[in-house]
């Protein structure tokens, strides 16, 4: 069995080549039981033994298939020895053949169906999990989501090997293995962001932290900005609505409202890093206008309705650690004046009275105009919910 292995292996190259062809041959060639006589047995047995010790290995496993198929219903020393054969070289090859149809011929339903395949006898097989995580990434760039449910398995699966030690001699469709993280966990966290941005939002966080091609595109930061908005900000803003709405001032609500602006810090923070990326692309130039409209909005409602200072934080903020999400206060900070809810549906963090973003919906993945601030009404302090819909890449 050792032999037939690295036999097998030898000859792997010219057999990634050569298989689908064989493949296809057989599938159409019947043999019928009359054909299993001694004369056809031994002429398909002596090219098998002529040719599995060469770089002709197809040609051996094909006279091997023949042989099988029409004497299928023995069982002999000969049959048991090509039976072995036959499967490592199918399992050799098969790997070879998933590349192809996957990369290839972009046949998403077979590769996925053929890796899974491989999988069961490799269930940590790194290469094709990987493949098939990004298999999903490729099925859905050409408008079939069918497969995202399984690929995001196999990118967690793959994460999980490659933070425990296993690793590859090369990375391919990635460049190294930072790209490959940083890529995985970015597919895992846009699909789970409209469903669930509170926990798609430590995702990107990680995925932006890889020295990659994500932590320069201006899109990457745009979905932390949503991830924030959609879930930690829409979550407080609903419960300092319901705990405060209409009511007086109180060391509590003051509180919350420390809280929601940690959240609103954080995404001024990634709506200026998405402008200052999207800088040196001419072709980013509508996407860049709507970010750097949201940024102005939510400087404002930080900043006493002023601008100063947001144009030196953009030049700057790559400079800077993309900051970690905020740690919930349980006091307010010493060195921090009390924030006064500003009136209307707006809430200030710095100053009294300034109206917040829009109250218009926001669409995770959509594209529109950016809302203006709403006209402050007087008889309630609740923060506004999110308003300002992103550019789609």
């Amino acid at each position: 069995m050792r032999t037939i292995i690295r036999l097998v292996t030898i000859g792997a190259t010219l057999a990634l080549l050569a298989f689908p062809a064989v493949a296809n041959s057989l599938s159409t060639d019947t043999f019928a039981q009359d054909q299993c006589t001694d004369e056809n047995k031994a002429a398909w047995y002596k090219t098998f033994t002529d040719t599995f010790k060469t770089d002709q290995q197809p040609k051996a496993y094909e006279a091997a298939k023949k042989y099988l198929t029409a004497c299928s219903t023995e069982d002999t020393p000969q049959t048991q020895y090509l039976k072995k054969f036959v499967t490592l070289y199918e399992k050799e090859t098969r790997k070879g053949t998933f590349q192809k149809i996957l990369y290839t011929d972009k046949n998403y339903p077979e590769a996925f169906k053929l890796g899974g395949e491989i999988l069961k006898d490799e269930p940590e097989n790194l290469k094709i999990l990987m493949d098939l995580g990004y298999a999903g990434y490729l099925a859905s760039s050409a408008k079939n989501n069918a497969f995202n449910g399984e690929a995001l398995n196999y990118a967690r699966k793959t994460i999980q090997l490659i933070e425990s030690g296993k690793t590859l001699e090369a990375w391919t469709p990635f460049p190294n293995k930072d790209e490959a993280l940083a890529f995985l966990t970015y597919y895992i966290g846009i699909n789970t962001l409209a469903q669930d941005p509170a926990g798609a939002l430590p995702l990107l966080l990680k995925a932006a932290k890889f020295e990659s091609s994500l932590k320069k595109s201006p899109f990457t930061y745009d979905k932390i900005a949503t991830a924030y908005e959609a879930g930690p900000y829409a979550k407080l803003s609903d419960d300092y609505k319901a705990k405060f709405g209409g009511k007086d001032e109180s060391p509590e609500q003051k509180l919350a409202l420390e809280n929601i602006n940690q959240v609103v810090d954080r995404m001024i923070d990634a709506y200026a890093r998405a402008v200052a990326t999207a800088a040196a692309d001419s072709k980013l130039v509508n996407e860049k206008k709507a970010w750097s409209d949201s940024l102005t909005q939510w400087y404002k409602f930080r900043n006493k309705d002023s601008v100063v200072g947001m144009d030196a934080l953009v030049a700057g903020i790559l400079s800077k650690p993309l900051p970690p999400e905020p740690t919930p206060l349980t006091s307010l900070p010493v060195s921090a004046p009390a924030a006064t809810p500003a009136s209307g549906n707006g809430a200030s963090g710095s100053t009294t009275g300034t109206p917040a973003p829009g109250t218009n919906t926001a669409s995770n993945t959509g594209t529109t105009a950016n809302p203006k601030p709403t006209t402050p009404a007087t008889t309630t302090t609740t923060p506004a919910k999110p308003g300002t819909k992103r550019p789609r890449k």
